[in-house]
């Protein structure tokens, strides 16, 4: 019983986890902060240089806040022909915020952090000597990208967590945040600009909504998804991988078979396909039961062949050995046909 809770608490650790590091995971490609950026700040996004973006440490943050936020920390150069500035790169500071209580001290958290990144930047000039005239801090644009349910009504500022007099207000430091509230922006705002985020953006509001509401949005952006340029091939790959994780974390076990079949009726491109039933093989495993690996094995397989016949479903069915099962996954995940699944290990 113990070791049953255990896997139980995994995942519900695994569900309350998803939309940092699903989120995380889509912000890692420089693509998918083109679209973000796209979205919510479209002057900004033509100045930049994606294509040359990158990943920057978050060492400037104590080890305690690094395990409590969720954010991405990257320097995007400006565009070579763009001559209106004398910075050479823009530094974007995300601050992915998915919990639906709006917190209020928002904006002094935000500052406290652009004023660690600059703090850092003061020491490096001091560690490598360099002269007063190059002595600069990098412009740094905020991003607040809140993905809870409940409206954000408070400002992002410095003066919500303060009772100061209008002739005072003049003192206290401001800034501009750039703000993206998924669920109150109106869905065609979200994919105006045609990027896959849009798109999946789209399915993230409606991941507490009813089934017919999920399914249709779900239907609508997959549809899209599959008829884009290929050059998107990339993100709409991660789209599809984001698709299957949300229906598995914030759908009823009774829901999940249909919701995953909209996208396969979707999709032609094998390759994709494999990314789907990988993607439903990774949640189920991390159930950690026996039964789980069971479920992952058959869903695998009815993913990649559509029909596996009902004495190869009971064989599997009545496998309880853990390294068996992970033998069988394997075999699942890389096998031509399903006369290459051997479920007796002879």
């Amino acid at each position: 019983m113990e070791t049953i809770g255990i896997y139980a608490q995994n995942a519900r650790d695994s569900d309350r986890t998803f939309p940092d590091r699903s989120l995380r995971r889509l912000l890692q490609d420089s693509e998918y902060v083109r679209g973000l950026v796209q979205i919510v700040a479209p002057d900004i996004e033509v100045f930049l240089d994606f294509s040359r973006i990158t990943y920057q440490k978050r060492s400037f943050i104590s080890k305690a806040l690094r395990e409590r936020e969720s954010d991405v920390l990257l320097s995007v150069p400006f565009q070579e022909d763009i001559d209106a500035t004398d910075t050479d790169a823009l530094l974007i500071y995300i601050l992915i915020e998915h919990q639906s209580t709006v917190d209020k001290t928002m904006g002094f958290r935000l500052l406290s952090y652009m004023m660690q990144i600059w703090e850092s930047q003061r020491q490096e000039w001091e560690t490598e000597k360099l002269p007063e005239n190059e002595r600069r801090l990098q412009p740094i644009l905020p991003i607040l990208f809140y993905t809870g349910d409940r409206p954000w009504t408070v400002p992002v500022s410095l003066t919500a967590i303060m009772d100061v007099p209008e002739i005072l207000k003049r003192f206290v430091p401001s800034f501009d945040t750039l703000f993206l509230g998924v669920k109150a922006t109106e869905a065609e705002a979200l994919t105006q600009s045609g990027h896959p985020l849009g798109w999946l953006l789209r399915v993230l509001q409606k991941e507490h909504s009813d089934e017919t509401e999920i399914s249709e949005a779900l239907a609508d952006a997959v549809s899209h998804l599959v008829s884009v340029d290929e050059d998107f091939a990339p993100q709409i790959a991660e789209a599809l991988r984001y698709f299957v994780q949300l229906i598995f974390h914030r759908r009823s076990v009774d829901e999940r078979d249909a919701l995953v079949n909209i996208i396969r009726q979707h999709i032609q491109d094998p390759k994709e396909l494999e990314t789907m039933a990988q993607t439903t093989a990774e949640f189920l495993i991390e159930q950690g039961k026996a039964e789980g690996k069971q479920d992952a094995v058959l869903k695998l397989l009815r993913l990649r062949f559509q029909h596996v016949p009902e004495v190869l479903s009971r064989e599997i069915s009545n496998i309880h050995n853990i390294t068996r099962l992970d033998t069988l996954l394997e075999q699942a995940m890389t096998a031509q046909s399903l006369d290459e699944i051997d479920t007796h290990f002879s």
